[in-house]
């Protein structure tokens, strides 16, 4: 086949949605999936609206199950004006010398399968550009680079981003030497977030996320800091008489300091899971921390004589 005709031709019909797209997000720092030419839908709480951990694919791009026979082409034989644009001295006998591979294949089983890649990865674009733009594969086979139930699970933990916390402490403003600071978390929301990502009608995945535990970093060393962790998925909020577990005791003032202050981080820790174990994946937590500047101060007192 010549991959230049099968390019101009096939590059409009990928850029034919052809049905849903799926998309997560990059966003600075944050990694995700921006998927091309792709019917992988993304869907769930995880999606959207927090932060993730910069996860990438193994293999930014891959072949999808796509036309049947008819409909592929039913699609080059749309696209006739368009090809003779791109081939300006190409004839109708080599119009139809093209559509003969699409036509041998009418009323025989099986599909084709299209490249689709993941937007997101600077390496995207170049892995895509070196498949071929269509596959014949028979039905119940999955070609070289086809995509695979493990890899579906791998975009919907790429896609998946977790709550960026909100530090919650007490005394808020400022603390004091051996005073207890309490710590909790504001704004973490549904403790369980889950992305799918799916073929409709062919296969679907799903990995969940959920809170299970905080991190305290007192951005000091031990002999200025004393750390108590017991903190539950998401802190003590501070309880008048209550037993003081998640939080930091500050041993020093924080006057020798950079700024003057502090600088507590509280990293909440979401482990993953592959729902219903189809693939035996082992995920890494997914972390993601916040800061506080807490200036620390000593107590004054005045001692009179009488």
């Amino acid at each position: 086949m010549n991959r230049l005709l099968s390019a101009a031709v096939t590059g409009l019909l990928l850029l034919d949605p052809g049905g849903p797209r799926g998309d997560g997000f990059q966003d600075g720092r944050t990694a995700g999936v921006r998927l091309e030419n792709s019917k992988i839908v993304i869907t769930g709480n995880g999606v959207k609206g927090g932060r993730g951990d910069g996860y990438q694919l193994n293999r930014p791009c891959w072949y999808e199950p796509g036309p049947d026979a008819t409909e592929m082409l039913r699609t080059q034989e749309d696209v006739r004006d368009y090809w003779f644009r791109m081939h300006p001295d190409g004839t109708e006998e080599q119009f139809q010398a093209f559509l003969k591979q699409f036509k041998d294949r009418i009323g025989k089983p099986g599909r084709w399968w299209v490249p689709a890649y993941n937007e997101a990865d600077p390496r995207g674009r170049a892995c895509w550009g070196g498949l071929d733009q269509f596959v014949w594969v028979p039905p119940g086979t999955t070609p070289p680079a086809g995509i695979t139930l493990a890899e579906l699970v791998e975009i919907a933990r790429a896609a998946l981003t977790v709550p960026e916390p909100q530090v919650r402490l007490n005394p808020d403003a400022k603390s004091y030497v051996n005073l207890p600071t309490w710590v909790w978390l504001g704004g973490v929301g549904e403790a369980r977030r889950s992305v799918t990502a799916s073929i409709p009608g062919v296969m679907s995945a799903t990995v969940t996320a959920s809170l299970q535990d905080i991190k305290i970093d007192a951005g000091t060393s031990p002999d200025r800091a004393e750390v108590r962790e017991d903190c539950g998925t998401s802190g003590r909020p501070y309880q008048k008489g209550g037993q003081f577990t998640c939080g930091v005791r500050y041993l020093r003032a924080s006057v020798d300091q950079p700024r003057e202050v502090y600088v507590l981080t509280v990293t909440t820790v979401w482990p993953v899971e592959v729902e219903d174990d189809v693939v035996p994946f082992a995920y890494d937590p997914v972390e993601v921390g916040a800061t506080r500047d807490v200036p620390v101060g000593e107590v004054q007192s005045t001692v009179r004589r009488r």
